[in-house]
């Protein structure tokens, strides 16, 4: 029997009320008749119930209260593998609570006792909701900055990719401009593409927002994504919606199905949009970045982030909309969210991964110490907004080009940390 589907202390106790009257009127067979069908309701001892159909029923209160289940030991572990994640909500920490534990063993941050394991493997999330509002974060957390051609287009498909999608390879992308107060001269951009079905995000730093380094993003991405691309789905800016990068599609990506949204209409991109500000916005603020050295150091910061993004953040995914009626002819959505998960979680279950893309990402979530990629990030956004600005005629674009700057041989993806 499942554990949602067996009685509490109180529904028990009511039971046994009901059952006490024909007890206590009936003869010794038809009491051990009724002894076994409580025995079979209840799950209780035979014993126990001979006694408690001798008493009133009434629970007493205990003279002396149990001490916590859930001790210090349970806060500590919880502490530092909520701040290992970034202190997610308990709904999405709680599935990932026992996993990341394990994994931060092995790294030597946590120290795991079978006791604190099984406390781990079985706390409910209200319980982990108190818990975590009774920690003291005494770390901050990392540092995040407050916020501040038509005949094309009618050529490119103008829909909305569904959110119930399944199979990895729909991808919603986006442009985050990174300009500050002024969008004069060119800027650090985040070409940031997400997966519909695991959540999997690429993001990418380019300068400026030309063919040549929105390609190179392009080629950046796709020398790293773990899974093929089955569809592009992007807004109607100039720098998607181009003659020379949809050539570029046509021969890289043919089979590629390439949609925009409606004009006007930023929830048709929902899911990078909801990308953009908690895994940019919330980092970067709106601060302008417009150097190569800026270009160059937000690469590296990214790369870390693909990292804890995809392998260790827990997230929810909707899983059924309902529509209720109101009484005023109106009506409401209700949403359902699954179990949380990680995107390598989700990716791995819809089991369209190569053999030797998921030794890889297997290999590279066992050596890679979540607490540590945390920190490193923290480190290089401090180290980033320390860096100056433009110098006027002294930025070459070329220099912050993936194929320029990445030594031969080597992926963003083989960073092990």
């Amino acid at each position: 029997m499942r554990t949602e589907e067996m009685m509490n202390t109180h529904e028990r106790r009511k039971y046994l009320r009901i059952v006490r009257a024909r007890y206590l009127a009936a003869d010794r067979r038809t009491k051990g008749d009724l002894l076994d069908e409580m025995e079979a309701v209840t799950h209780l001892d035979r014993k126990t119930l001979i006694r408690l159909m001798h008493t009133d029923l009434e629970q007493k209160r205990r003279s002396r209260e149990r001490g916590p289940v859930y001790n210090a030991e349970f806060r500590d572990a919880v502490q530092v593998i909520a701040e290992t994640l970034d202190y997610p909500c308990a709904e999405r920490l709680q599935p990932a609570l026992l996993s990341t534990a394990r994994h931060l063993a092995t790294h030597e941050e946590l120290v795991l006792t079978p006791r604190l394991e099984q406390l781990l493997g079985q706390v409910s999330i209200s319980t982990l909701k108190r818990t975590l509002a009774r920690i003291s974060q005494d770390r901050p957390r990392l540092r995040r900055r407050p916020p501040h051609s038509q005949g094309l287009a009618q050529s490119i498909p103008m829909l909305r990719l569904p959110w119930d999608e399944r199979r990895p390879g729909f991808l919603e992308g986006d442009l985050v401009h990174h300009c500050g107060s002024t969008t004069a001269g060119d800027y650090v951009h985040t070409l940031l593409l997400v997966d519909i079905a695991t959540g999997w995000c690429e993001p990418v730093a380019i300068l400026g927002r030309s063919f040549l380094v929105v390609r190179d993003a392009f080629r950046r991405i796709l020398a790293r994504l773990p899974f093929p691309m089955r569809a592009l789905h992007f807004d109607n800016g100039s720098e998607f919606l181009n003659h020379h990068l949809l050539r570029f599609f046509g021969q890289v990506l043919p089979e590629v199905q390439i949609s925009r949204s409606r004009p006007h209409h930023k929830n048709d991109n929902r899911f990078v949009e909801q990308r953009n500000s908690h895994l940019i916005r919330d980092y970067l603020g709106y601060i302008r970045l417009d150097s190569v050295a800026q270009t160059l150091a937000l690469n590296r910061i990214y790369d870390q982030m693909w990292l804890y993004h995809n392998l260790f953040q827990p997230a929810l995914r909707l899983v059924e909309k309902e529509v209720r009626p109101q009484e005023n002819g109106s009506y409401r959505l209700r949403y359902r969210y699954d179990r949380a998960r990680t995107p390598l979680e989700r990716l791995f279950e819809t089991g369209e991964l190569a053999p030797q893309s998921r030794q890889y990402l297997e290999a590279l979530y066992d050596h890679t110490n979540p607490r540590l990629l945390r920190q490193t990030i923290h480190e290089g956004l401090e180290q980033l907004f320390e860096l100056s600005g433009a110098l006027p005629g002294q930025e070459d674009v070329r220099l912050t080009l993936y194929t320029i700057s990445q030594p031969a041989g080597e992926s963003p993806g083989d960073m092990i940390i």
